[in-house]
């Protein structure tokens, strides 16, 4: 009975496994939302990283976090670098492209809890006086994430961050 308790659990590992390999060899989590405000006030928001405090989902969750602030104070160059507790982690972004207002591409290097190298992208487009603002998050899945989308979609374990954040966004904004 035990030998087959333990070639059954081999046998489901090796499927979870060998279905991992299956997966996408990249990640996209993308969310959207129109804002009641011109492009070039969002994008103000966006990039310029002290900022970020007032919209981030992730800035409340670690009151304690360290912050730095390098390069140019806003836009093109712009960079900002955290370390915090377990929930969020350590990392480093970078503005790599700042084609303002309609849009800003950053370098998105997380350090801890694990390592990945990720692009983040604000797309802005006017619609009368609002706004539509898309946030996109792209990356490679290493094969250790493709095990773990097995059981959950990074959109699922990102979206609603993207969701809040982009809500958080319209209310600095719309103010």
């Amino acid at each position: 009975m035990i030998k087959k308790t333990l070639l059954l659990i081999v046998v489901v590992v090796a499927a979870i496994l060998g279905y991992a390999t299956t997966k996408p060899d990249t990640f996209s989590v993308q969310r959207e939302i129109t804002i009641k405000a011109p492009p070039e006030k969002i994008a103000a928001l966006i990039t310029d990283f002290h900022y970020w405090a007032a919209w981030s989902p992730w800035e409340k969750l670690d009151p304690a976090m360290r912050r730095t602030f390098a390069g140019p104070a806003n836009g093109l160059g712009a960079q900002y670098a955290w370390q915090g507790n377990d929930k969020v982690g350590a990392g480093r972004m970078e503005i790599t492209e700042a084609a303002q207002p309609e849009r800003t591409v950053i370098k998105l290097d997380f350090l801890k809890p694990f390592e990945s190298h990720n692009t983040t992208t604000f797309s802005m487009t006017q619609e009368g006086d609002s706004t539509k603002v898309n946030w996109t998050m792209t990356g490679p899945s290493p094969y250790v994430s493709k095990v773990m989308t097995v059981f959950v979609s990074m959109d699922r374990m990102i979206g609603k961050d993207f969701e809040k954040g982009l809500n958080n966004l319209k209310a600095a904004a719309e103010r």
